[in-house]
């Protein structure tokens, strides 16, 4: 009877953390890029996004307007490159691939799979990251190539020096249990 009741509490616990969303408005997005004999990065603290571990589903998007190169100039060029002013967001929606679970407190793999849109353009993508679930929170973190010509961008260039079509894209957020 004991041992029925202890499997019935752990099936119970089981279904109430994949019931869970986690959530954050406070994820890291970067970016790498490189011209010829130089890379700089640009960064911002405004990822939003949602994991409905329930439902498999990972929500993510970031207002581009808030990614700072330290670079007053590029950061202007980038913005009318990206034309912000007609598509502001970089956004994700998909699913979970695989096994996730959120009650072993170590990394683990993931992989999603869903559409990336920026630039008013949209790309089904495969993304490789990890998951760490640290108590109440999730930590996650991903990278992946963007081509920018993938979503019609064109890359800024100086002279006949160009930016790379190949963007580094890192994010890192601590998501929170969202009651």
């Amino acid at each position: 009877m004991r041992s029925l009741l202890l499997i019935l509490t752990l099936v119970i616990l089981n279904e109430t953390a994949f019931s869970q969303s986690y959530y954050t408005e406070t994820g890291t997005a970067i970016f790498h890029s490189k011209v010829p004999l130089h890379t700089f990065s640009g960064s911002s603290s405004n990822l939003t996004g949602l994991i409905n571990l329930d439902e498999g589903t990972v929500d993510f998007y970031l207002d581009l307007e808030t990614l700072d190169t330290g670079n007053g100039k590029r950061d202007k060029d980038m913005r009318l490159t990206l034309e912000t002013d007609k598509y502001p967001f970089g956004e994700f929606f998909g699913q979970l691939i695989g096994d996730f679970d959120p009650n072993l407190n170590q990394p683990q793999d993931v992989e999603v799979e869903g559409v990336f849109k920026i630039h008013g353009k949209e790309q089904n993508v495969q993304i490789q990251g990890q998951l760490t679930p640290e108590g109440e929170q999730m930590r996650l973190t991903a990278a992946w190539i963007l081509e920018l010509e993938d979503y019609e961008i064109e890359p800024p260039k100086l002279l006949f020096i160009k930016v790379d079509q190949q963007q580094e894209i890192e994010i890192n957020a601590l998501l929170i249990i969202k009651e």
